[in-house]
């Protein structure tokens, strides 16, 4: 077999078995402006054009975290004004950089109330989010730190992250 015949047989065994789960959850997370079936899309070319696929030991989650970083490759690039598109716009009056003085105490009060939120999650679950997002061990290595499998890990992150989501909606909410 040729590399690509390879590759081929490869994402047909470990990555189209998962692309539903996959669509579902990016269904669920994507940003607007963001076509899930795009990064379904540049998920298989990213894979495709790997060297070798022999260092990915869990399929399912490389195809995650892929899909998750076009997703904030994606994001990047929309934060990004064309420089011609501000042409007009005074740049010694307008402090493009820099947030105004209410945008800096609402990120300041969404993070200390960010903190509450994780600081009410199940001891558990708290514990695999923090190891995960702020420490940024790998799933596998947050599994192994804590003496649970990778599945319990995932459970965990997806409680908390339905958690705080739901949390700081509640915050924005007009009711609430």
């Amino acid at each position: 077999m040729t590399p690509s015949t390879d590759r081929t047989l490869w994402i047909a065994t470990h990555i189209t078995p998962v692309e539903s789960a996959l669509r579902a959850w990016l269904r669920s997370r994507v940003a607007p402006g963001i076509d899930p079936d795009d990064i379904i899309q540049e998920t298989y070319a990213v894979l495709a054009s790997l060297p070798g696929v022999e260092h990915i030991q869990s399929p399912r989650a490389y195809a995650f975290q892929t899909a998750q970083s076009l997703i904030r490759r994606h994001l990047r690039r929309a934060r990004i004004v064309r420089f011609e598109a501000i042409d007009d716009v005074d740049m010694s009056v307008t402090a493009l950089d820099e947030p105004s003085p209410e945008r800096e105490v609402a990120g300041r009060q969404d993070m200390r109330r960010l903190s509450e939120l994780v600081e009410a999650l199940p001891s558990r679950c708290r514990e695999a989010f923090v190891l995960r997002r702020f420490e940024g061990l790998s799933q596998r290595d947050v599994a192994l730190r804590m003496g649970i499998s990778e599945s319990t890990v995932e459970k965990h992150l997806v409680q908390a992250q339905r958690a705080l989501l739901e949390g700081m909606g509640r915050d924005r909410s007009p009711s609430g």
